[in-house]
């Protein structure tokens, strides 16, 4: 399963780009999971932040939707910040600084980018941050890093512990971006404007060891969070998470670094490990982690770390002394949503719940795959429609086996002793008509290949009268049969299928010898096709030929640097370009970021489509 893959206790989900309605069993009801909902209100497929919590290790004793705090809990129309006191998990940003922000904080919290969960040592918010993309989007997402800045240095300033996850969509320097160079070329930036951007400038006055140039800004003169992974990876160069995927830029390692686990700057020694796991597969960007220790320093004193991230009474010294209750669950949880409200995942229902002794300590649910000093992790990854959480959980009939059938009843049997026992006779055709033909022997189109191949008609018993009638042309009508003329001689054999069978009928096929049939007489009978004019006849090989020629893509061109087959790719860019089709080297992108020559990456090859053609070769 992927949280087994993942190896976590924590895991949060940026973009799910996903709706209410979209939400299903495998997404919600997860065994031994708990999971936290932020869903975009407006738009559709958009945006989406998910936090999951593995309920033997973890437990939020609260949480929220939004940075601002003016969404309502679900079931009421009191808004988080203005909930009671006990319910809150504070830091909201104070009136001032929201109207210091040019976007309001409904539109803010409109798309689903924040949940927040606090558990006793600390608060937890799991982020998607608005991406730049370009004028049009730069109000607001600046206004979402100055609120959600001013959130989090107010939870500090509580005196709260912090955690900031997620793709904040930012890199903190050129250290973290592998077209920083082509970036200040393309705007004329120096590197100390590079690192002067609005959003960069705002992100790095955040962080012990941020690079700000000139004074720091009003309310913003301390950092106070904490970068986990450069931290232990301080010069490491090309540690990306996000690769642009429409250039293929993964494998050759041309990136960005957007996702971060942040933490406070007292947290610094909780920490045993942290990293990207750039070798996971199934999105664009890869997850990025950071393992606690077993025991931390939470207000001078060493506590096990299971205590404090469980509701009080849970956990002592690491042991379990209840275990996870209806009681536990919050209103945000999403195994109380009306439509997953009071059910189960139906694999629980054969899952077999081992108890725990309560002196057993069960400070880690999979001992075998978790050092003993890493026990608690979390772990931060942005996902699309392509890799939505729910689509790759597996468990429950994994060692069994589901046999469905049909059992014969007695209706059944008795059904078939009629049929068999008494003979219908045949009901006659109408006039111009064909014969009907059996349900079991009627098939849909398997392929284009049979409108190419000859009918392979049934013969009919000898002796039986011909079942087969002349067919028309597909533009003919129906012609009215008269039943006192004479059909001609090419045409009697299979006239008779559609008259009244008679024994005196001298046009009934009768065995060798028999008295009354003519049959040394009558012309040869032509059944099928057979009846049709040879030159109306289809060459099924001819026809295979030619749709082959009108469907079969036409042959790509070589690259001039590998001499491999090229790619085509369409032209999105606003101009006079727009939506025309072009060949280029099908490897993926270096990590120069550029087009280069003598090298195993992407070689220099550009060609119109409409300037291609197949029977030239690449001078």
């Amino acid at each position: 399963a992927m949280f087994d893959i993942l190896e976590a206790d924590i895991v949060i989900f940026q973009e799910t780009k996903i709706q209410r309605k979209d939400l299903v069993d495998d997404m919600v009801l997860i065994p031994g999971w708990d999971c936290y909902w932020s869903l975009p209100k407006h738009k559709k497929g958009y945006s989406g932040v998910v936090i999951y919590t593995r309920q033997s290790v973890c437990a939020p004793i609260r949480a929220e939707e939004g940075i601002t705090g003016i969404l309502c809990p679900p079931n009421s129309s009191t808004s988080f910040a203005e909930g009671p006191e006990n319910q809150q998990i504070g830091g909201y940003p104070t009136k001032s600084q929201l109207e210091a922000s040019a976007i309001d904080a409904t539109t803010l919290d409109s798309e689903g980018r924040c949940v927040i969960l606090e558990f006793p040592a600390f608060v937890l918010l799991g982020v998607y941050s608005p991406a730049n993309r370009g004028e049009t989007r730069d109000d607001f997402r600046l206004g979402f890093l100055d609120i959600l800045d001013a959130r989090v240095r107010n939870l500090v300033a509580m005196g709260k512990r912090v955690f900031l996850a997620g793709d904040l969509n930012i890199s903190r320097e050129d250290l973290d971006t592998a077209n920083a160079e082509a970036a200040m070329r393309k705007n004329g930036f120096t590197a100390e404007d590079y690192i002067s951007t609005p959003s960069r400038r705002m992100f790095n006055q955040l962080l012990e060891d941020g690079k700000v140039i000139g004074e720091r800004d009003a309310s913003r003169e301390e950092p106070i969070m904490w970068d986990i992974c450069r931290g232990f990876h301080p010069g490491r160069r090309g540690m990306f998470t996000c690769w642009e995927q429409k250039v293929n830029a993964r494998p050759g390692n041309y990136g960005a670094r957007i996702d971060y686990v942040l933490c406070g700057l007292a947290m610094k020694s909780w920490f045993s490990d942290s990293n990207i796991q750039e070798g996971l597969m199934g999105s664009d960007h890869c997850p990025v982690y950071a393992v606690m220790n077993d025991r931390i320093h939470v207000d001078g004193k060493e506590v096990h770390t299971l205590d404090v991230m469980n509701p009080t009474g849970m956990f002592v010294e690491g042991e379990r002394l209840r275990e996870h209750a209806a009681k536990d669950m919050l209103p945000l949880s999403g195994k109380l949503i009306p439509e997953f409200d009071g059910r189960r995942n139906i694999r629980d229902m054969f899952a077999r719940k081992v108890s725990i002794p309560k002196a057993q300590s069960i400070a880690s649910p999979v001992p075998s795959q978790v050092s003993k000093d890493t026990k608690s992790a979390i772990a931060s990854s942005s996902s699309t429609a392509k890799s939505s959480p729910g689509s790759t959980v597996t468990d429950g009939f994994s060692n069994g086996q589901i046999v469905q059938g049909n059992a014969p009843s007695a209706n059944s049997n008795k059904r078939s002793l009629a049929d068999t026992s008494t003979n219908k006779p045949p009901k006659r055709s109408k006039s111009g008509s064909t014969a009907p033909v059996p349900a079991a022997a009627k098939k849909g189109q398997q392929s284009l290949r049979g409108f190419f191949q000859a009918a392979n008609p049934a013969k009919a018993p000898f002796g039986a009268p011909s079942a087969i009638a002349e067919e028309d042309p597909p533009d003919a009508t129906p012609r009215p049969v008269d039943l006192n003329a004479t059909p001609p001689q090419s045409q009697r054999s299979e006239t008779t299928s559609l008259l009244p069978t008679s024994p005196a009928s001298p046009l009934v096929h009768g065995t060798p010898g028999s008295n009354g049939a003519r049959s040394d007489q009558a012309s040869p009978v032509k059944m099928g096709s057979e009846a049709q004019d040879s030159d109306s006849v289809h060459d099924p090989i001819e026809s295979k030929e030619s749709w082959s020629k009108l469907f079969t893509k036409p042959a790509a061109p070589r690259c001039e640097g590998h001499e491999e087959p090229c790619k085509t790719m369409l032209t999105k860019k606003s101009g006079m370009n727009c939506g025309r089709s072009f060949w280029m080297c099908a490897r993926p992108l270096g990590p120069s970021g550029d087009k280069e020559k003598g090298t195993q990456w992407r070689c220099h090859t550009f060609i119109w489509c409409s300037d291609w053609n197949p029977s030239t070769s690449i001078a």
